[in-house]
């Protein structure tokens, strides 16, 4: 069993910056991609970024040169440092992560339980 954490989310005013940590633990053999989703209310989740184990990363067009999403594979864990943030970013983040728990698999997708993002105006 793996479990994701994660950590950083908070109130902040528009134009701040936060940055989201997501700490992976348990049975863990590798850890394939991981990523970045949030859920606004009455909105389905949507993909905010993703990175490769080995480093390579793609974003929402919506938060391209505003979030950055980086990973230390020392430590099982991934980042989002957000910044310029705007009232519309207001969402619960979701970090994901795929993983093999054995060197034979098969690889499993898990979640974080989310934290809660909020830009006020």
């Amino acid at each position: 069993q793996v479990q994701l954490v994660e950590s950083g989310g908070g109130l902040v005013q528009a134009g701040g910056s936060l940055r989201l940590s997501c700490a992976a633990s348990g049975t863990i053999f590798s850890i394939n991609a991981m990523g970045w989703y949030r859920q606004a209310p009455e909105k389905q989740r949507e993909l905010v970024a993703r990175i490769s184990a080995g480093g390579n990363t793609n974003y929402a067009e919506s938060v391209k040169g505003q979030f950055i999403i980086s990973r230390d594979n020392a430590k099982n864990t991934v980042y989002l440092q957000m910044n310029s943030l705007k009232p519309e970013d207001t969402a619960v983040y979701y970090c994901n992560a795929l993983v093999y728990s054995d060197s034979k698999g098969p690889l499993r997708v898990y979640w974080g339980q989310g934290t809660q993002v909020t830009v006020s105006s």
